[in-house]
């Protein structure tokens, strides 16, 4: 099955990644990132962006921690 279809690349404010399909409306709370293409080339752009799977907060709050 040849699958043609275009996704987006979306983040919310915890800066967790997810894809969606780019004539679609986005989820309340979520943004475009900028990447766009078939789904496996945004799963992959996620792959290589999303390298700190924890949630931003959780981030801040262990960064003040060791501060």
């Amino acid at each position: 099955m040849n699958d043609d279809r275009r996704f987006r690349v979306v983040i919310n404010d915890e800066e967790q990644y997810s894809v969606w399909p780019a004539d679609g409306d986005l989820p309340a709370g979520w943004r475009a990132e900028g990447f766009e293409g078939p789904k496996q080339e945004c799963l992959a752009h996620i792959d290589t962006v999303w390298t700190d799977m924890r949630p931003a907060s959780l981030r801040r709050r262990t960064a003040a921690s060791t501060s």
